[in-house]
């Protein structure tokens, strides 16, 4: 079976035009490990960039990689037809048995919804949904991308929810959805000795984009009356900052916590210093608005970390049955507060069943496994409407 496999290229989103390899969101990333585990697949990796980059030819012995070049001109500000024009050119010389398209943030989708190829849709995030909890303004990027993803989402044989808040969302204007999560990164599940006791004071991680739905602001102010109260801790966000009048107040705010050497940002880490870094540390504290899945709270679980986080979304699917967790509603300051000072006062010990869940539910290879039964099952109802 040959896939098409559409993403983005970070390289083009984080602007390091100057590194040779690829590298992709954690969630595409989960899934094309396990998928380069099932040699029947041929797989084709899609990903439209700004600039011409050099990028190898293969990321596995069955995993090909296509960098197509597509000018400023082609993208948001004229609806991606630059991006469509490119993939839809690799698509015929490719000649795909199934098309997955990964997420409706910018061109993925709307590169392959108007195609004829049998396709599906993965949903990371909820745009509509996004659009809505921070009110984005007329003709801004979110709102564009939340009409876009409206328009995209019947056009598709299915779409992939990774968690049942996504599916509730999009079930009304799918023609199918199956409830799949996002898979872990195979490093994640790599075993290494945690003390039997966090250390103190306690390391606490803040991890995500910053951005009002993630609120690391507002945070840094609950962590900062926490502080003022005789607690004693370390706080490390750790994320893409953009140039965003958010981002900008937030990095001020962390100035003095900074200097007093209570608190740091240090922008976006790779694979292996997070997980090094999740490892030294004690908790992760996860409060945003609005969440479609949170995989950086199965990425902490399964690291061993206590989780504090916001009852939304599917955070909620995650820590269904999890001992070291603990979830708010997202107005519930007081709570919070509450329980990170006690905890922080008095940490105890994670427990390793937390772990071996979050690797039965969200390991790479039974994510692909599910991928390849629901590609044959699109590919099987295809074949009976052709006939």
């Amino acid at each position: 079976m040959r896939v098409a496999f559409i993403t983005t290229d970070n390289r083009d989103h984080c602007r390091q035009y100057d590194l040779l390899f690829p590298y992709f969101g954690p969630a595409p990333e989960g899934i094309l490990a396990g998928l380069a585990n099932i040699p029947s697949l041929e797989i084709h990796v899609i990903s439209c960039t700004q600039v011409q980059m050099s990028s190898p030819a293969r990321l596995a012995n069955n995993i090909y990689f296509h960098s197509l070049h597509v000018p400023k001109i082609g993208w948001l500000r004229t609806g991606y037809i630059g991006c469509i024009l490119a993939v839809w050119r690799k698509l015929r010389e490719i000649q795909p048995d199934i098309l997955h398209a990964q997420g409706t943030e910018r061109d993925c989708a709307i590169s392959v919804a108007l195609t004829s190829f049998p396709k599906v849709l993965t949903i990371h995030g909820n745009i509509r949904a996004i659009a809505k909890a921070t009110k984005a303004s007329l003709f801004s990027f979110w709102w564009f991308q939340a009409k876009l993803e409206a328009f995209v989402l019947p056009m598709f044989d299915g779409v992939f929810c990774n968690s049942a808040y996504t599916q509730s969302l999009v079930n009304t204007s799918a023609k199918q959805t199956w409830l799949v999560p996002n898979p872990l990164r195979k490093e994640f599940f790599v075993r290494t000795a945690r003390l039997p006791i966090p250390a103190k004071p306690p390391t606490i991680l803040v991890i995500g984009v910053i951005s009002e739905r993630k609120r690391q602001k507002e945070v840094l102010e609950l962590l900062n009356r926490i502080r003022a109260s005789g607690s004693v801790f370390y706080l490390k966000f750790i994320g893409f900052c953009p140039d965003s009048e958010y981002a900008l107040s937030f990095k001020r705010s962390l100035i003095e916590p900074e200097q007093e050497g209570w608190a740091s940002y240090s922008g976006v880490l790779s694979e292996i210093d997070l997980i090094h870094l999740m490892d030294a540390s004690s908790a992760l504290l996860h409060f945003p608005l609005e969440e479609a899945f949170g995989l950086v709270v199965a990425e902490a679980l399964v690291r061993g970390l206590k989780l504090f986080a916001a009852k939304v979304g599917g955070i909620m699917d995650i820590a269904k049955g999890v001992q070291d967790a603990e979830l708010f509603d997202t107005a519930d300051w007081s709570s919070l507060e509450y329980s990170l000072r006690a905890w922080i006062n008095n940490p105890t010990p994670s427990s390793s069943i937390s772990r071996d869940l979050m690797e039965s539910r969200y390991h790479p290879k039974v994510i692909a496994a599910k991928h390849l039964e629901i590609y044959r099952s699109v590919l099987n109802s295809s074949v009976r409407k052709n006939e």
